[in-house]
């Protein structure tokens, strides 16, 4: 199984990222998917989430309406559009899958893609 995220870079503030996570030897349709992003020194934390039923994505407080994050079942592939950048979105995101009912908890997830830096200047 691997999770092979992408898209990160250096942007500047108010600049935009769509970051991706492809995934082989799992079926995504069958998971919650996860963004969880990791700055300097800090925990990870959970920014956006798609639960496998449907419903409504979950964003995390500080990056509602700034964040959207997507599927694509024929690509298998995990989607996060970041828009409206800013200097406090700068970590480390990766991506995750989890078959938990705790799918809002990082030891919910079982696969972990290997990251991508977002950067973000001021």
């Amino acid at each position: 199984v691997q999770l092979q995220a992408s898209g990160g870079g250096l942007v500047r503030a108010g600049g935009s990222l769509r970051l991706s996570c492809a995934a082989s030897g799992i079926s995504l349709r069958a998971y919650h998917l996860g963004w969880f992003r990791q700055a300097l020194g800090q925990e990870r934390e959970l920014v956006a989430a798609l639960r496998r039923s449907g419903g409504e994505p979950y964003y995390t407080n500080s990056v509602k309406g700034r964040f959207t994050i997507s599927r694509d079942n024929a690509k298998n592939t995990v989607y996060l559009q970041i828009d409206g950048l800013k200097p406090e979105d700068t970590a480390v995101y990766y991506c995750a899958a989890s078959q938990n009912v705790q799918w809002s908890m990082a030891f919910g997830y079982k696969y972990w893609g290997q990251g991508t830096q977002v950067t973000v200047s001021s």
